[in-house]
C-alpha cells in the first residue's frame, strides 16, 4: 500500500512539474516582447561573480507612486500600464485599477519585497568571465503573457542583444 501511494505521489509530482514546464515554454512562445529600461546603475559594482543584479525605471516609478506606510513601502503586489513605442520599449503610464488599455499599452504584474518593486527576477545570470559583456546593458527584454513577465536577455542603447 505504501509504494502505491508512493507510486501515486510522485506521478503527481512529476505532471505539476512538467505542466509548469510547459506553461513557462508557452510564455516564452507566445508572449509579447517587452523591453524595459534598466534604472541607472554603476555596473561596476553590480558585477558579483557570475551575476548582474537588476533595477528597471519603471520599478522606480511605481514606487514612487505607491502608497507608503510611515515612509516605508510595504509588501504587495499590483499591476502596472505602460506605454509600448514602436520599438516595443515601455514606458510608465499609470497604476494599473482595471481601466481598459488602449492599442499600444500593455498591463505588467510587479511585486514589493524587501522594499523593492520586482518584476520577474531582480538578476540576470550569465557565464562566470562575461561580466564585461553585460556592462552595456540598458534594457532588459521580457516576455509578457497575462501580466507575468519572463526575463529573456539583456539589451544595449541600440537595443542590440548582448
Amino acid at each position: 500500500m505504501a509504494n502505491k501511494i508512493a507510486l501515486v505521489s510522485l506521478i503527481i509530482v512529476l505532471t505539476l512539474v512538467n505542466w509548469s514546464i510547459y506553461k513557462k515554454e508557452q510564455h516564452l512562445k507566445e508572449g509579447e516582447v517587452v523591453y524595459l529600461e534598466l534604472a541607472p546603475v554603476d555596473p561596476r559594482s553590480l558585477m558579483q561573480g557570475d551575476y548582474m543584479a537588476l533595477r528597471f525605471k519603471v520599478a522606480n516609478e511605481i514606487r514612487e507612486k505607491l502608497p507608503k506606510k510611515n515612509t516605508i513601502l510595504e509588501p504587495q503586489e499590483g499591476d502596472v500600464i505602460v506605454s509600448l513605442a514602436e520599438n516595443r520599449v515601455a514606458t510608465y503610464k499609470a497604476l494599473y485599477k482595471g481601466q481598459d488599455l488602449a492599442v499600444n499599452e500593455l498591463r505588467i504584474h510587479y511585486r514589493v519585497r524587501n522594499r523593492q518593486v520586482k518584476f520577474a527576477t531582480n538578476a540576470f545570470f550569465f557565464k562566470e568571465g562575461e561580466g564585461k559583456r553585460y556592462e552595456a546593458a540598458r534594457y532588459g527584454e521580457f516576455r509578457v503573457d497575462n501580466g507575468e513577465v519572463l526575463l529573456i536577455n539583456l539589451y544595449d542603447k541600440e537595443l542590440k542583444r548582448l
